[in-house]
């Protein structure tokens, strides 16, 4: 007889502001939603998880910013698994294989995303289904947090 391992589901999804303020309050949530769900604060996967989501949301506000429109932050956390997605409605923006490339040294900005592919997982993009758009994600393999 197989034994299935448990799986723990956890999501949140809410939008901000395209704006700094925005972007600020989505990190801290991220923060919050990782320590309810086992990973402390101060923990690599806390710390690391609220970084990818900081970028993210700072390239929605700063990159991906329509008038009027909201970005959305979205979480899921299946057993070990935990998925990053902000989706913003600029459509003609969009990651390209040069935005994660390593920046010069004199550069003054243009880290963000590679960062994020440095640190996560798995990262990319995909257009947004139903409406103008696309979602930026980012996937960390997490420890089992302990029971």
């Amino acid at each position: 007889m197989d034994q299935q391992h448990p799986t723990t589901t956890h999501e949140f999804t809410m939008q901000f502001t395209s704006t700094p303020r925005g972007a600020r309050l989505a990190r801290r949530l991220v923060s919050h939603r990782l320590d309810d769900w086992g990973h402390p604060y101060t923990s690599t996967p806390n710390e690391t998880a609220t970084l990818i989501a900081s970028e993210l949301t700072a390239n929605a506000v700063r990159h991906g910013h329509v008038p009027g429109r909201d970005f959305q932050l979205r979480l899921l956390l299946v057993t070990a698994r935990l998925r990053i997605e902000v989706t913003d409605t600029r459509t003609e923006r969009h990651p390209t294989a040069d935005t994660a490339r390593t920046p010069l040294p004199t550069e003054e900005s243009g880290r963000g995303l590679y960062l994020v592919s440095e640190i996560a997982d798995r990262f990319g993009w995909i257009p947004r289904v139903g409406a103008p758009g696309k979602t930026v994600w980012a996937e960390l393999d997490l420890p089992v947090p302990p029971r």
